[in-house]
């Protein structure tokens, strides 16, 4: 039976307020909310934190390997510099690096992998080859090679090389849940009425795609700021360019951990312990969006059906006994024979025509 148009435009208009309430629900979760109050955080530190800092972090002073106190929160470094300001200023490169690499990845994640496999045939094959190829690529022994030709090797040229190496992994993911959108009743019936094919990938394929593109995201971001860190720990990247792994390369080459300098080192790494969690949760509440049957919760237990998107159909069943009471089984039957006497009355009866008369 066809639909018409106006038939689509209610079934839009009753899905929208659906929509609405399931965003919330994202946006209410426990994770989700201690995550982004997390990042926030960071992010406004990457903002302000040059401006926040009370010292300049190249700045020596005679306070030497000064623990914590009121005029350096953080305590010094082995030449006098501010520990707490290196922190600040740091921060702003980390996440420079990781959101920049995490949105080219992501838009090429999207361009291969999903035009794989909407179109098939000969582009499949084609695009599924060239993501094999970058699959295999490593990321941080590349950027090592390239660090060792380009003297400076700013912040942008690493995000860039990260980018490149890791959206392979997300176009894989994306083209195979593509190719399992692509049969749907919905988008063939966007090709029956003559649609584009960019425009049924557009407002058909994609919006049920967004969760999938959004965890990705989180993770290239995750394995981009850690990458950054480590080549600044171990004295790839520039070390004139203040992050948190060149706060720990400098700590580690003055063996800071052996003269007992904890205040060097322990910020950095608990900045980015608090920031992977960060990330880690928001991951955790898409998972838990995408599929109800990973939320925690008390109450009635929820039996969900998923279909790829959005719209999750659960249905709540008690775990309790019926208010209304138990529901009243099957009469008898009366269709086939009477039920017969009862075993122990027969053996009874039995035993009693058996006794001998007096």
């Amino acid at each position: 039976m066809a639909v018409t148009a106006a038939e689509v435009a209610v079934l839009d208009a009753t899905e929208t307020p659906a929509s609405n309430k399931r965003r919330l629900r994202f946006l209410r979760g426990r994770k989700t909310v201690v995550g982004l109050a997390i990042l926030a955080f960071f992010v406004v530190l990457a903002v302000a934190g040059p401006w926040l800092a009370p010292y300049d972090p190249d700045t020596m002073s005679n306070a030497i390997l000064q623990p914590p106190s009121g005029d350096h929160w953080f305590g010094t470094t082995q030449t006098g510099q501010d520990v707490l300001s290196q922190i600040l200023v740091g921060t702003r490169g980390v996440l420079i690096v990781g959101f920049v690499a995490g949105v080219f990845a992501t838009v090429f994640s999207v361009l291969i992998g999903v035009s794989s496999g909407f179109l098939g045939g000969v582009a499949d094959e084609l695009l599924s080859a060239l993501s094999n190829v970058f699959l295999v690529i490593p990321g941080l022994p590349l950027i090592i090679i390239i660090a060792s030709f380009v003297s400076d090797a700013g912040d942008l040229l690493i995000a860039g090389v990260i980018a490149l190496t890791s959206w392979a992994w997300g176009a894989r993911v994306l083209r195979a849940q593509t190719l399992s959108l692509r049969r749907r009743d919905y988008v063939e019936a966007a090709r029956a009425t003559g649609e584009s094919t960019w425009r049924i990938i557009l407002f058909e394929i994609l919006p049920n795609l967004t969760a999938v593109i959004a965890s990705g995201f989180v993770g290239t971001v995750i394995f981009a700021i850690l990458s950054e860190i480590t080549l600044a720990f171990i004295g790839v990247a520039d070390i004139s360019n203040w992050n948190w792994g060149t706060v720990l390369f400098w700590a580690q080459s003055s063996q800071a951990l052996a003269q007992g300098a904890w205040w060097w080192f322990v910020p950095a790494g608990l900045c980015i312990a608090l920031l992977g969690m960060s990330l880690a949760l928001i991951n955790f509440g898409i998972d838990e969006f995408v599929n109800p049957r990973l939320r925690t919760g008390t109450g009635a237990t929820k039996d969900v059906r998923m279909r790829v998107g959005f719209t999750p159909v659960v249905r709540a069943t008690r775990s309790g006994p019926s208010p209304d009471g138990p529901e009243p089984g099957p009469g008898p039957s009366h269709d086939g024979p009477e039920p017969g006497p009862d075993p122990v009355e027969s053996a009874a009866g039995a035993t009693h025509d058996k006794e001998p008369s007096s």
